[in-house]
């Protein structure tokens, strides 16, 4: 099966977040819910890394020509 993609992952961290609030599992449920977030949480953050290493601006340099810089984050 091929890997979730960062919209099916978010999808399923909202729905695992809906039943958790909703208060209708028991503790059990509850622990694998949470754990299976915690997951899809990590799964969606290293995504968000990984696009973030790809992103690339285009600036104009000195002579006005376009150049790709990397991403930096500001913080």
């Amino acid at each position: 099966m091929a890997a979730k993609t960062f919209e099916e992952s978010m999808k399923e961290l909202e729905a695992v977040a809906a039943k958790l609030e909703s208060g209708d599992v028991t503790l059990d449920e509850s622990l694998k819910l949470f754990e299976t977030g915690i997951k899809l949480s990590k799964t969606c953050q290293k995504k968000l890394d990984e696009a973030e290493k790809k992103v690339k601006l285009l600036v104009a340099d000195a002579n006005g020509e376009m150049v790709k810089k990397d991403f930096e984050a500001e913080e």
